[in-house]
């Protein structure tokens, strides 16, 4: 899930490095149609639209959304070329560490999904990544710039180079792993609404996309004991860690800071940073009017305080106040952690059920779980894995906030 609006925060700014790239490196979405035409690369064009109108699917209208975000694709292409930046348009397939390294700068088209694909593999705090929402009809793009610039890009490059911008360093959570599984490759969940395991953070053999699984091989495994593994990419918005089947317990070992171990259960563990905590862990903890109107009342029942529970204005205001604690800034270095729905009686539970860390500790007393990193990368977490979250300045990934349409240079 997506995380704040750049223009939403303004703390702890970069604002002296100006913005020339020579390169910039676009990494573009597999638009539906484009995925449907490669899939079923056999079909005929006729053929194919009796396929998805078979399956329940509009051929005319995934053809319009592919139109819109290749027109808008292009515009970022033609604008960063005409400035005199030299331009790379890649696939998921094709992001691999050698394109980054020879970007100066990296661009998205797409969604929030494609921009934390990118910045996953950013390992560089001084290579910049700006998303562009490439078709706002269809997505919000928080984590992209505001959609006035998909259609206006070129003023969008024009304030960039002229210095009007900040630069926010965004910060993203480290994890490293043990266990017996703590080597194998992961499997990709993101975009499971295509039908179609993905595996857009790993490089694709020869940059082909099969209908099978692409060749992964695995990492050399160490041969000492409980061996920790630093995972080469880095959650921005936040990690999950729990059992496969969400009606299944979670069972872990849980470790706040230097805190000894505790053990717990409940429905796992969501862990985040300034910027999923708009997303995901915000509407875990959220409370609504409802909620707050009934421990209003409760409250002036036990207390004889007459409290007029009565009043939308206050509820509704009383409401947004607990919500918006819940919303820290992205360039903070904290995690926000979350046990969701846990099991309190009998367990001798001393945790908070929520709270901040700047290292956790979780190891897993699980049989089929899995740690997942913005909800894209699934890595197996089973019985005896270890894994260690942690927050460091080194991290930071380098992005920007630009003004809206409405705002004043």
């Amino acid at each position: 899930m997506a995380g704040a609006s750049t223009s939403q925060h303004n703390s702890n700014v970069l604002s002296e490095k100006p913005f020339t790239p020579k390169k910039a490196l676009i990494l573009t979405k597999f638009s539906r149609y484009e995925f449907e035409k490669r899939t079923h690369s056999e079909l005929s064009e006729d053929e194919l639209i009796k396929n998805l109108e078979d399956r329940g699917s509009d051929y005319n209208n995934l053809l319009q959304h592919h139109q819109i975000h290749v027109k808008n694709r292009d515009l970022v292409v033609k604008t960063l070329q005409d400035h005199g930046i030299e331009t790379k348009v890649v696939n998921r397939f094709e992001y691999s560490d050698s394109n980054i390294d020879w970007a100066d700068v990296i661009f998205t088209t797409g969604g929030d999904g494609t921009f934390l694909m990118a910045a996953s593999k950013i390992k560089n705090r001084e290579k910049p990544l700006i998303g562009i929402n490439s078709d706002p009809t269809r997505s919000l793009g928080h984590l992209c710039l505001p959609t006035f610039y998909t259609e206006n890009f070129p003023e969008a490059v024009t304030r960039l180079k002229a210095g009007n911008f900040r630069w926010m360093l965004r910060q993203r959570i480290r994890i490293s792993l043990s266990g017996e599984n703590a080597f194998d490759p992961p499997i990709e969940l993101h975009d499971q609404q295509l039908q179609y395991p993905e595996y857009r953070f790993l490089d694709c053999v020869e940059g082909q996309h099969k209908s099978n699984s692409p060749k992964v091989p695995k990492l050399e495994k160490c041969t000492k004991p409980k061996c920790m593994h630093e995972l080469a990419v880095r959650a921005l918005n936040e990690v999950f860690i729990g059992e496969c089947l969400s009606s299944r317990v979670s069972y872990y070992e849980l470790a706040i800071n230097s805190s000894p171990k505790e053990k717990l259960k409940s429905s796992g563990l969501t862990v985040c940073t300034g910027t999923g905590s708009t997303s995901w862990s915000f509407n875990i903890n959220k409370v609504t009017e409802q909620c707050v109107k009934h421990l209003l009342k409760i409250t002036s029942q036990e207390t004889n305080i007459d409290i007029p529970v009565s009043d939308k204005a206050l509820i509704s205001q009383i409401t947004n106040k607990f919500n918006n604690s819940l919303i820290f800034d992205p360039t903070k270095l904290l995690m926000a952690y979350t046990l969701r729905d846990p099991i309190m009686f009998g367990m001798g539970f001393k945790c908070k059920p929520r709270g901040f860390a700047e290292k956790i500790e979780i190891k897993s007393r699980m049989f089929d779980a899995c740690l997942v990193i913005d909800g894209g990368l699934s890595f197996a977490f089973n019985d005896g894995a270890t894994a260690i979250l942690e927050i460091s300045d080194d991290d930071a990934l380098l992005t920007v906030s630009l003004p809206d349409s409405c705002e004043k240079n």
